[in-house]
């Protein structure tokens, strides 16, 4: 208050201040209050010693709430009845409630015997317990926190596939093992004209429709890694290697049939596009390797450029 007088607190300093001492304080003495006033009523109900205290830690809460929306209304830093209602009901835990009710009350009833190991012991626990709780939630909150950050380093912006470093990773994990896999690179027919005909968005709108026509024929032992401006790199597993065929067939079929709805000069258009695919399978071992595989992938997309666009060029490599 002679800070307040004097002019020499900081911003929001009494509010702070009030809330921080003077909630706690009159919510304490209220509950209190309330507490000798209601207890020999509730005497007469089985367990209404802890019914009693379980009311009066949820209006503990609740006047704790009203304080702090009082204060906040009065420093603006909310300004609607929603978010008056959030710190009501948003911030609430039933949970946190009960263990609150049931550590206070077991302190008030050590208080009132004097038993003063037991009420030292159980404000150790529940301090104990709070801090096991917060230690938890914090290794919780970081491990979520390293998982995002690893899918933002493997994940492609663009279209939510995985990227070449996932792909370069993939490899090395897929290499331990002997199983036969599909390797297939896809490629965009004639994307350069999609970009100078319209626009880069126009563009982009093709290559995320191209990765989710690809995405949507995979399963999930299957991987799809945009591995360069408008070409995808395809791993297929548990197939054989006329269903892994039949498949990118299928894919090539359904994008010729497709149509990319876009937004060019306000406009909506309708564009049409077609793709070409590399395929090679074999079975994983020593003499070739997943990135050879890839290269003779690449190859095989190149076949399929060179006679004409919007077909397969496949090989099956033999095992010896």
């Amino acid at each position: 208050m002679y800070k307040k007088l004097t002019k020499t607190d900081d911003p929001e300093e009494f509010l702070d201040t009030f809330y921080n001492i003077g909630s706690f304080a009159l919510t304490g003495s209220i509950s209190y209050y309330l507490y000798q006033y209601l207890g020999p009523g509730f005497s007469s109900f089985p367990f209404g010693f802890w019914l009693l205290i379980f009311l009066l830690t949820v209006l503990s809460s609740m006047l704790s709430s009203t304080f702090i929306s009082i204060t906040c209304w009065i420093s603006r830093d909310i300004t609607t009845r929603g978010e008056v209602i959030h710190l009501y009901i948003g911030n609430r835990s039933l949970l946190d409630i009960g263990k609150i009710a049931i550590s206070n009350g077991l302190l008030l009833l050590f208080l009132q015997e004097g038993n003063w190991d037991r009420l030292i012991s159980v404000f150790l626990l529940n301090y104990i317990v709070s801090r096991s709780f917060y230690s938890k939630s914090q290794s919780v909150q970081n491990k979520f926190e390293r998982d995002k950050f690893e899918q933002m380093a493997y994940q492609d912006f663009l279209t939510g596939t995985f990227n070449r470093s996932y792909m370069d990773k993939t490899m090395k994990e897929l290499e331990q093992g002997d199983e036969w896999i599909g390797v297939a690179v896809a490629d965009i027919d004639k994307f350069k004209k999609i970009n100078d005909a319209y626009n880069h968005a126009v563009g982009d709108r093709v290559i995320q429709h191209f990765a989710d026509t690809l995405t949507s024929f995979l399963n999930d032992d299957d991987f799809l890694f945009r591995s360069g401006g408008e070409e995808f790199t395809l791993f297929m597993r548990n197939k054989s290697y006329e269903q892994t065929l039949f498949l990118v067939e299928e894919i090539l079929h359904k994008i010729e049939k497709s149509t990319v709805k876009a937004e060019y000069k306000d406009q909506n258009i309708d564009i049409t596009y077609t793709a070409s695919f590399g395929l090679y399978y074999y079975k994983i071992n020593s003499k070739v390797s997943i990135e050879k595989a890839y290269v003779n992938a690449d190859q095989l997309l190149l076949e399929s450029k060179v006679l004409g666009r919007n077909r397969v060029s496949s090989k099956l490599e033999t095992v010896e």
